[in-house]
């Protein structure tokens, strides 16, 4: 245990952890306060060193396994809401630092994404039955970040509003050719059909797309929406407008210039494409050993900065972006929110373990856009200068600063609710 106490003592620096070893001996971590506490216990001898060796996946998976244990009313929310605010504190350890550096050495090897590998990547995550995903997605099934105009809007209301602004940042014409890198379960296409385009839905995940073609046939616009089962470097021909929603995080390491490459050559004269991609405010990083094994093998968040010099050496014009930080908190609140509701249907669907894993993965990815430095971009991009107004329209749900009404009054929509410091949120 004395490894694993050493590290805990760099780690918890605010709110605190206490531990119950194999032993049944109670140990303390943390000052207890500007944070929750969180007590487990440990019920493997040797899980203590494992957990020294890479907390980040083997207290996970102790979790999942039932090896390591939450006691004294602790949820698995208030462990994770005391590591997303002690993250300093574990990567300052040196054990953890070091890790960290041979996880950037490696993280080419780790997070290889060739064509086949990538499919069989996605289908690890989208493949799963479909009645799971629909205990927490909204009735659309969109799978990726809503907007809000205020953090206590539906989540229905807060999808609709964001496949409104993608379509309204489109531009799209009746007749226009439209390629979607990504499709999803069709909820976009359905949209931009509806408003006269003829969308070309790329999707490597089969289950995916049975359901989009049952959903877009349902909606009657599937004269307009081809759906294709095929990677988008395997993919040719030319476009008006490209959009990419949720996609470019499971491009992979070493991979974003091959994608915008893509998305240079298929846009046609005078087109741009809008890219909406979850990204980090940080520096270049690696993906979550927990993550890369049973949630998104072969994805990475990437930084702006890898992104910026991905499209400048292509020379693709960067038109517009626009940076939202907590719109993706707001909604994975409302995913965790109703899996919490529906767990038992979860169960029954797959296991107890599943379940665990992905509360785990929902509350971490919740936490990480609310502590760490996780955000989504959505860009603008063009071959040419002009191809996009010279001027940024307001788009759908924007609220305009009106003469005599205070700034602070025009954003209020996009503020976070006010939080204890350090506390997590109460629900």
């Amino acid at each position: 245990m004395w490894l694993l106490a050493n590290l805990l003592r760099s780690f918890v620096n605010r709110g605190q952890l206490r531990v119950f070893d194999a032993h049944g001996e109670l140990h303390e971590f943390g000052p207890g306060t500007n944070g929750p506490t969180a007590t487990v216990r440990l019920h493997d001898r040797k899980l203590a060193y494992t957990i020294f060796l890479n907390p980040e996946l083997y207290g996970p998976e102790a979790y999942m396994d039932g090896r390591l244990t939450l006691e004294d009313g602790t949820t698995i929310y208030d462990l994770l809401y005391l590591h997303s605010i002690n993250l300093d504190g574990l990567y300052g350890h040196p054990a953890q630092a070091a890790l960290h550096r041979l996880w950037m050495v490696l993280r080419r090897q780790q997070q290889k994404n060739d064509v086949d590998r990538a499919k069989k990547q996605a289908r690890h995550h989208y493949d799963l039955n479909t009645d799971f995903y629909r205990l927490f997605l909204d009735d659309g099934l969109n799978y990726s970040c809503a907007y809000f105009n205020d953090p206590e809007d539906s989540l229905e209301d807060a999808q609709a509003l964001k496949l409104a602004r993608l379509v309204d940042k489109m531009a799209i014409e009746p007749g226009m050719k439209v390629l979607e890198i990504g499709g999803g379960w069709g909820s976009l296409a359905i949209e931009m059909a509806r408003a006269g385009a003829h969308v070309t839905s790329l999707n490597v995940s089969p289950e995916q797309v049975a359901i989009a073609e049952e959903r877009v046939k349902d909606a009657g616009v599937d004269g307009r929406v081809n759906f294709v089962l095929k990677d988008y470097r395997e993919f040719e021909g030319q476009f008006e407008r490209v959009i990419s929603v949720g996609m470019m995080e499971h491009v992979g390491i070493g991979h974003l210039e091959e994608y915008f490459r893509k998305v240079k050559e298929v846009l046609a004269p005078g087109g741009h494409a809008v890219i909406h991609s979850i990204g980090r405010s940080s520096p270049p990083g690696t993906t979550s050993p927990f993550i890369r094994k049973y949630i998104f093998p072969g994805g990475y968040v990437p930084a702006l900065s890898e992104t910026f010099a991905a499209l400048e050496r292509l020379g693709i014009w960067v038109s517009d972006v626009e940076i939202l930080r907590l719109h993706y908190y707001y909604t994975l609140r409302h995913w965790r929110r109703r899996f919490e509701s529906n767990r038992e249907k979860a169960r029954r669907i797959y296991d107890e373990r599943f379940c665990r894993m992905w509360e785990t993965y929902l509350i971490g990815a919740e936490l990480s856009f609310l502590n760490d430095t996780h955000m989504v971009f959505q860009l603008i991009l063009s071959n040419e200068r002009d191809a996009v107004p010279i001027v940024r329209r307001t788009y759908v749900g924007d609220e305009p600063v009106a003469a005599g009404v205070p700034k602070e009054r025009s954003v209020r929509g996009l503020r976070p609710q006010p939080l204890p410091a350090q506390s997590p949120p109460t629900e």
